[in-house]
């Protein structure tokens, strides 16, 4: 049901009369970390957004707690959308359609203080819906064959970290506890993939296995639900049902491996499954297998897999391939129990190939050689992004291309380029981005060449005559992920008295305030390193903040301004006076977010305090006292968009109770 509400003083630049646009978004469960939209009709193209409930208290900017990757106009359905902080609670939020009014393909209205990518309207009134999301879990299982003692879950989420546990089809009749097969370690909340369960009871014949989403009620992280005849640790719901999935588990004893063509940088093939049913490896042969190199051909072999099913098992190769070539893995029997690959050494005696009908267990395709990028889902301080896995077959770089990109903007959606990678693997590649990104959005990793050999990235300025992307079937190698932005601080290298810090640009979705620490906080001293803190700053983004300090700096040296929560929604910065139980940091990628900055005392300046310095996150501020999480703020950000805005969810909500 979409209702649409009047709302007024939405300024035309964040606001526009559209007859056609509308939003479904019905009652759920979550796992926290994504919400689904039914339907969005965009005439001309937009995001879709949702709020939490705080809206209606005023927090306009601070209530968006995520957005769609840009959709095309046109209407479409079961959107998901990924939340930039995990919902932990259930409640009511709003989805509502939004414009891309600067044409970015980037959702920037909270960073531009509302003046970009406002709602979509229908004759003056603001299209919105509202659904009851409850914080619960998913879990999802494929059916596999088993050795009978383990089982793998494909997913789980969790919106408070728990369980999953193995139920058989006896729990759809009422044997709650007896029908329990095993039960997973403790798994924090978020997502977890290829969950193995090892199995207390069994499976000796093909059954039905249900897997079961459960709670760690007690916080003890220890599955306490028969012994405490349901007391603890009961199981997620949604809809008043335990959250489950259902697959087949079949016994067997026959081998399998699976893998389908893909590009490499050479280094490493990936196997997309493989069962052994005796535990043992996966061997990567050539193609020359096949006229009998059986030796000779072996190009890799993954360490020692337990028994079971595998996915995504990667091997490193003993060389790297030098041409596109044909690839043949071998699930391999580890015969002499001891964990380590000998076949070739033993001449075949040892850790030979499984079989089937006779035959080596095998499935083969094409490796391309040319380059490979892994990027996962993660938080960014909107000046760094930090890729997985680069790996390439030639010397060359990892860019980072924003959304942009898919509307055909090849040079303009760069905003980061690695250093030069020489050939090889890399992990964990830090990529300062040229301007930060102060909005979170689908970043595109993608691996280009050095193609003239300068070990300088030219691609851009050469307008792609050098340095072009590494390509595989047709397009170019890369890798796409949502990546939240919810801080982002900025500041150069500056001079004064001592008593006053400028911090040129702070981002804060959830609103707050920007704190100056001096160096000691990367020693630990996280509350004595405090000299100052700004107002009280609303959601959205402010420039040239000037701060007081309390404790004025009286040598030169370098400052952290670092940006800080407002967790306890008193507008007053209560981080050091509360122990750090309020008001922690913003945090990305396990640490604070922060800028470094040079700062010189007057009558003390040098040569190397005239340099500007460049806006590096501090990875190392993970004391446990900094990652208090984000609550919104509660008061009127002050954008001019706040009375339409409180009109339009409280009237939502009135309609929504009497469906």
């Amino acid at each position: 049901m979409t209702l649409v509400v009047v709302v007024g003083g939405i300024p035309a630049a964040a606001a526009a009369q559209q007859e056609t646009a509308s939003v479904s978004f019905e009652n759920q469960a979550t796992g926290g970390t994504t919400v689904t939209v039914d339907s969005v009709t965009l005439p001309d193209g937009g995001f879709v957004t949702i709020h939490d409930a705080s809206v209606t208290d005023g927090n306009v900017l601070g209530s968006v707690v995520g957005s769609s990757a840009y959709l095309d106009a046109g209407t479409h359905e079961n959107v998901t959308v990924h939340l930039d902080e995990p919902v932990g609670e259930s409640g009511t939020f709003v989805a509502m359609p939004h414009m891309d009014s600067d044409g970015d393909r980037v959702y920037s209205f909270v960073a531009a203080n509302g003046e970009a990518d406002g709602p979509y309207t229908a004759d003056g009134s603001a299209v919105v819906d509202t659904a009851m999301v409850n914080a619960s879990a998913t879990v999802s299982m494929s059916d596999q064959p088993t050795t009978g003692d383990s089982v793998v879950v494909d997913r789980v989420e969790l919106s408070q970290g728990g369980f999953v546990t193995i139920h058989d089809a006896s729990v759809t009749e009422g044997a709650v506890f007896e029908s329990i097969r095993g039960t997973s370690a403790y798994l924090p909340a978020g997502v977890h993939e290829n969950v193995r369960v090892e199995l207390d009871a069994p499976v000796t014949e093909n059954t039905t296995l249900v897997p079961m989403a459960h709670m760690d009620t007690d916080g003890d992280e220890m599955y306490t639900f028969p012994e405490s005849e349901g007391e603890t640790d009961g199981p997620y719901t949604a809809d008043g049902s335990a959250v489950v999935d259902t697959a087949m588990a079949m016994p067997s004893d026959t081998a399998s491996v699976n893998y389908t063509a893909k590009a490499t940088g050479g280094y490493s093939v990936v196997v997309d499954s493989a069962y052994l049913p005796e535990g043992g490896f996966v061997t990567i042969h050539d193609g020359t297998v096949t006229d009998g190199a059986v030796f000779e051909s072996i190009r890799g072999t993954s360490m020692y897999l337990e028994p079971g099913l595998h996915h995504d098992v990667r091997v490193t190769l003993d060389s790297p391939l030098n041409e596109t070539t044909t690839v043949v893995p071998m699930a391999h029997v580890d015969s002499d129990g001891d964990e380590m690959y000998t076949f070739p050494e033993s001449e075949g005696e040892a850790d030979g190939p499984y079989t089937a009908d006779g035959s080596a267990v095998v499935d083969s395709g094409n490796a391309t050689v040319s380059a490979s990028v892994d990027y996962t889902m993660k938080s960014s301080d909107g000046a760094t992004v930090v890729v997985d896995r680069v790996e390439l077959s030639e010397g060359g770089f990892v860019t980072i291309h924003d959304p942009s990109l898919s509307g055909g903007a090849v040079f303009d959606s760069v905003v980061g380029t690695s250093m030069y990678l020489p050939a090889g693997v890399h992990e964990d590649v830090a990529v300062t981005l040229d301007e930060p990104i102060r909005s979170s959005q689908v970043l595109t990793p993608m691996a280009h060449m050095d193609t003239n050999g300068n070990e300088a990235y030219d691609f851009v300025t050469s307008e792609g005559e050098a340095d072009g992307p590494f390509t595989a079937g047709g397009g170019a190698v890369v890798a796409s992920a949502h990546t939240s932005v919810n801080a982002v601080v900025t500041a150069m290298a500056q001079s004064g008295d001592g008593t006053t810090v400028t911090v040129d640009s702070v981002t804060l979705h959830n609103g707050g305030f920007v704190t100056v620490h001096d160096a000691t906080v990367t020693e630990g001293q996280v509350f004595e390193s405090v000299r100052g803190t700004s107002a009280y700053l609303e959601p959205g983004t402010h420039e040239n903040v000037e701060i007081s300090l309390d404790t004025p700096l009286e040598e030169s040296g370098t400052i952290v301004p670092m940006a800080h929560m407002d967790t306890n929604g008193n507008e007053a910065y209560d981080f050091v006076t509360s122990e750090g139980e309020h008001d922690g940091p913003y945090v990305a990628a396990g640490g604070a977010v922060v800028t470094t900055a040079d700062y010189t005392v007057e009558g003390m300046m040098t040569d190397e305090s005239t340099e500007t310095m460049t806006d590096e996150p501090t990875t190392e501020m993970t004391d446990e006292s900094m990652e208090t999480t984000s609550e919104s703020s509660t008061d009127a950000p002050g954008f001019g968009l706040v009375v339409a805005l409180v009109a339009l969810v409280a009237a939502a909500l009135v309609a929504v109770r009497r469906r």
